[in-house]
């Protein structure tokens, strides 16, 4: 049987720029291709081309950099077939892995060390049909919901999906960020205190630090 193999734009070590670890130092695996177009993504480079590796070469990679904490990314990861492998291995090893994922493709086999961090598409991304929403039942409390809004619309979607799928009692942590450039991050912060959503309010710190260059 041959060896499990997965396409790769990048391994690199920065800080977490998001989520409920963020600025902590973490290895980020991102994955090639995904199916959606959001119309905010800041990783259209992550689309096409990549590398072949298999599995143990991307072990071996991670390995180098001597981390705590590895962040599986994209691209969609779960676009893959050999994903949910990579996933279990970087766990066996001990590592803290995180997954990114649109939410679009099932999480049915996704290792449950991992920590999911779905993001629900909202209807500025332009993606909002692709949204998996039984894959909410995949999720524990330890995993994360994201939501990036692009507009006070977006943000009301956003209200009415915390109540009709009672999302606060499936996680601990249920993030909305502004889509960088297109709303005031003042003013999504007024609306959530407004409002007293149970949300964690964040700013992508990759974006605040290194102006969103690839490959930090």
């Amino acid at each position: 049987m041959s060896e499990t193999s997965v396409k790769i734009t990048e391994i690199f070590y920065s800080l977490q720029g998001e989520s409920n670890t963020v600025g902590l130092p973490t290895v980020f695996v991102r994955l090639t291709g995904c199916p959606l177009r959001c119309g905010y993504c800041d990783s259209e480079y992550a689309f096409y081309g990549g590398e072949r590796m298999m599995l143990a070469q991307v072990l071996e990679k991670v390995a180098s950099y001597k981390a705590r904490y590895v962040c599986v990314t994209g691209g969609e990861p779960m676009a893959q077939p050999g994903t949910p492998e990579l996933l279990t291995k970087l766990c066996d090893q001990g590592y803290q892995v995180s997954l990114e994922t649109s939410g679009a493709m099932s999480l049915a086999n996704v290792d449950e060390r991992v920590v999911k961090v779905m993001d629900l598409k909202t209807p500025g991304s332009g993606e909002s049909s692709r949204n998996l929403w039984e894959n909410l039942e995949y999720l524990g409390r330890r995993d994360q919901i994201k939501f990036v809004l692009c507009s006070r619309e977006d943000y009301q979607w956003a209200s009415l999906k915390l109540d009709e799928y009672k999302l606060a009692e499936r996680v601990d942590d249920i993030l909305m960020s502004p889509s960088f450039g297109e709303i005031n991050p003042r003013d999504l912060a007024d609306w959530i205190v407004t409002d007293n959503l149970p949300v964690r309010f964040q700013l992508q710190l990759h974006k605040i630090l290194w102006d969103d260059t690839p490959g930090h």
